[in-house]
């Protein structure tokens, strides 16, 4: 059990390490390659993430900038309410006695 539990653990850590590549304001988006729909949804998952770096960098924001508009904001809003909108899901409801 224990074996499995320290395997989980490294796998999720490697994968948060490797998305955290990929957050706003990093310096691989310009005005020639704007962020598009699919960088939205990405940047919108890794909206937290990206808020806790932004504090120890200053270049990391929680929204790409440089972005080709209603497209980018579509995928981010979809992306930031499906990932907080799910939370709820997964809380227990109390039942009334």
């Amino acid at each position: 059990m224990k074996r499995k539990a320290l395997l989980l653990t490294v796998i999720v850590t490697v994968i948060l390490f490797t998305l955290t590549g990929c957050v706003p304001g990093d310096g691989t988006r310009t005005v020639l390659k704007p962020a598009g729909f699919f960088w939205g949804i990405l940047h919108g998952w890794l909206a937290p993430f990206s808020l806790i770096i932004g504090i120890f960098n200053k270049n990391i924001r929680v929204y790409e900038v440089m972005n080709n508009g209603w497209w980018y904001d579509f995928g981010f809003y979809i992306a930031v309410i499906s990932g907080f909108g799910g939370l709820s899901l997964t809380r227990k409801k109390k039942k009334d006695k």
